[in-house]
């Protein structure tokens, strides 16, 4: 064994390919570089891992950190710090902010903005539009995108491919996978009165009805099978999309959230007010057995936050004036963890929706597992730590939660960043180091 480890990472029972098993690790210059019994191995650093599981850092592929624009909210620094927090060791940001990241002028402000500020690896998508469909094959092999977003139904910002016709032309040009925000805008302008009328955030999931969402999928689906590009559909909240999506699995992969997994209509809009509302709404208990229907059979690919902060001020403007969404990231793994102590996941299915199948989906190189060569993204989590999620503990500028008081089992201890431990007992340590992901295709 060499002797010039940069990490010990000792005594833990690891989520590796080969399984879940008790196997130290051994890192050097940020990669993984030694896998099982290193008792005998010198490092500079060590640490003992004995009674926790370490996994793959966790990669939530849809946040929103809200800069530039309305940092007052969130920007890379404290959403990160978020991420961090939480256990993700990488990001994928949307491209809806103040201005959208339609260019590579702007892409390349937000890689430079999270230079010696970012806490978690990250990457940036590229917002579809009108104004740039030319453009967009070029754009989405920049260093640091990663891919191409559309939104088919408005929701927080500007951007908008609404028609058929430019929906075709965006996904016509490029090859990577292409993310999608999948509401019919049509029936949603239709429908807009229902919550006007009601001002009750119950009346969302009305609005917003699984009929919107149901009607954009499978439009989307036409479209991308007849260009043949592949698409990521985003925050799935409906049963029947869930039936829909498996019919297309060669040119479709799937994306829910903790959210609609762990909340229901229409107790979730009682208590939480317009705290819960995001878009696609939460939906009720049928739908939400739909969604765990859809993990159970393997047609879920990826858990993502969507985390969509805003300020308590905004949120309390009263419904529908109220903007959309909540934040996420610091709480994805504790609510997946817990969901695991409640024998709805496996911890393999854990490692496989927050690490390995965003890195499959993504062509993500070197992260998304733990094996020799990768990068030395780990995440040390007690599965038995019993905690309480609470707004105080949220490191994000909008300082709430829509799950604080909820009392969990599972809790991510250590945060691992190519061999730098970033977070420890819920506490950051150093200075941010992030940087911008790498993909296999534009390697």
């Amino acid at each position: 064994m060499d002797d010039s480890l940069d990490l010990l990472v000792a005594g833990g029972i690891a989520a590796t390919p080969n399984g879940i098993a008790r196997a130290d690790i051994g890192v050097r210059g940020g990669r993984i570089v030694a896998l099982g019994d290193l008792k005998n191995a010198k490092a500079a650093e060590r640490i003992d891992a004995g009674g926790l599981h370490v996994l793959p850092g966790a990669i939530d592929t849809q946040v929103h950190f809200r800069e530039p624009g309305n940092e007052h909210k969130e920007d890379l620094n404290t959403g990160t710090a978020c991420a961090v927090l939480g256990g993700v060791t990488c990001v994928f940001e949307m491209p809806n902010t103040k201005p959208p990241t339609l260019t590579q002028a702007a892409l390349e402000d937000k890689l430079k903005r999270a230079e010696g500020r970012a806490w978690s690896d990250h990457a940036f998508f590229i917002g579809a539009s009108a104004s740039n469909v030319d453009e967009l094959a070029d754009l989405e092999m920049l260093p640091g995108c990663c891919g191409v977003k559309i939104f088919m139904g408005s929701s927080t910002g500007g951007l908008l491919v609404e028609d058929d016709e430019t929906l075709e032309r965006v996904l016509a040009g490029g090859f990577r996978r292409v993310a999608v925000h999948a509401e019919d805008e049509p029936r949603l302008k239709q429908r807009r009165q229902i919550a006007e009328q009601s001002q009750d955030p119950a009346a969302h999931p009305e609005w917003r009805d699984a009929e919107t969402a149901i009607l954009a999928t499978r439009r989307l689906l036409q479209i991308a099978r007849k260009v043949h590009r592949r698409v990521h559909v985003l925050h799935i909240t409906t049963a029947e999309e869930i039936d829909l999506l498996a019919e297309h699995k060669d040119i479709a992969t799937v994306e829910c959230t903790p959210q609609h997994l762990t909340l229901a209509a229409p107790e979730c809009y009682k208590r939480l007010g317009t705290k819960a509302v995001m878009n696609p709404p939460i939906r009720d208990e049928r739908h939400r057995a739909g969604l765990w229907r859809g993990i159970a059979a393997g047609i879920v690919d990826v858990i993502g936050s969507d985390h969509a902060p805003h300020t308590l001020e905004e949120k309390g403007q009263g419904y529908p004036k109220s903007p959309s969404g909540m934040p996420g990231v610091q709480t994805l793994l504790p609510l997946l963890l817990d969901h695991c102590a409640q024998g709805r996941l496996t911890l393999e299915r854990v490692v496989d929706l927050t690490a390995t199948g965003p890195a499959r989906i993504y062509n993500i190189a070197m992260k998304g597992r733990i094996a020799v060569g990768y990068d030395a993204d780990l995440t040390l989590v007690d599965l038995k730590a019993k905690r309480e999620i609470t707004d105080a503990d949220s490191a994000s500028r909008c300082g709430w939660t829509p799950f604080a008081g909820m009392k969990v089992t599972g809790w991510p201890m250590a945060t691992i960043l190519r061999g730098h431990t970033v977070m420890r007992d819920g506490e950051l340590i150093d200075d941010p180091i992030g940087q911008p992901v790498r993909f296999l295709e534009t390697l």
